[in-house]
């Protein structure tokens, strides 16, 4: 009996010291998750002139056509905007695009960070959205980070050479790359330093032809097809 009334008096204490000044137990820090969309995206279609674009299509592109002309995606995710609270560590990350179309086999899709602002304007194109839009205010093309003010450096997009991540894209359906210490990493520094963030690169196999593979876009009628960044993270 005595020692059930010690146990009983402990249990108490402890939960007397583990509760709040007003009775209830506060908030513990530890690991939460957040599911982001893109703030925008866009394709850079091959084009000497920097024609092309397709800001407000439903699809991004990556890789090489039959023509032979290549496609790079652009994706951008506003991390520092986001519900994550500034001074969090981000523990994982993980992307997911679901792959609608393709006109190649089994090849390797990569992540490169982009090492420059790009635009997303009002182009849209018709159909498999394949051959792009004429370019509108704003539109990243392959020319131009904004159509048609400031250009790249280099044609074809201001990214860096190592991939963040890679996966291999085969038939349709959802993909994920992640995660990786360079994803995490490039997710921890866009969430402390805002104005370094200026999104992925998606680059497919442009090594031959017939390689394009073509991703559900943020304006995909189907909600649950479009482009999300799941981020688990540690509060401050």
């Amino acid at each position: 009996m005595i020692r059930r009334r010690l146990s009983l008096a402990l249990t108490l204490l402890i939960a007397a010291a583990c509760s709040g000044e007003n009775g209830t137990n506060p908030p513990m820090n530890g690991t939460t998750s957040a599911t982001l969309t893109p703030d925008r995206d866009n394709t850079l279609y091959e084009d000497s002139t920097g024609q092309l674009s397709n800001g407000a299509g439903q699809f991004i592109f990556a890789g090489v056509t039959n023509q032979p002309l290549i496609r790079r995606g652009a994706l951008h995710f506003d991390v520092a905007g986001s519900q994550i609270p500034a001074g969090s560590t981000i523990d994982s990350v993980t992307l997911t695009l679901h792959m609608s179309r393709t006109i190649g086999g089994t090849t390797t899709v990569s992540l490169h960070r982009f090492t420059s602002a790009w635009g997303e304007g009002g182009s849209q194109a018709g159909g498999a959205e394949g051959m792009g839009a004429a370019s509108m205010t704003d539109d990243v093309t392959w020319i131009h980070a904004f159509f048609d003010t400031v250009s790249w450096t280099t044609p074809g997009g201001d990214f860096a050479a190592a991939a963040t991540a890679s996966t291999l894209v085969q038939t349709t359906g959802f993909y994920r790359w992640g995660s990786t210490p360079a994803v995490v990493a490039d997710v921890q520094t866009w969430l402390d330093n805002p104005s370094t963030n200026f999104g992925w690169m998606i680059v497919g196999d442009e090594s031959s032809p017939v390689t394009a593979k073509r991703f559900d876009s943020r304006e995909n009628d189907v909600v649950a097809n479009r482009p999300s960044l799941e981020i688990f993270y540690t509060a401050p």
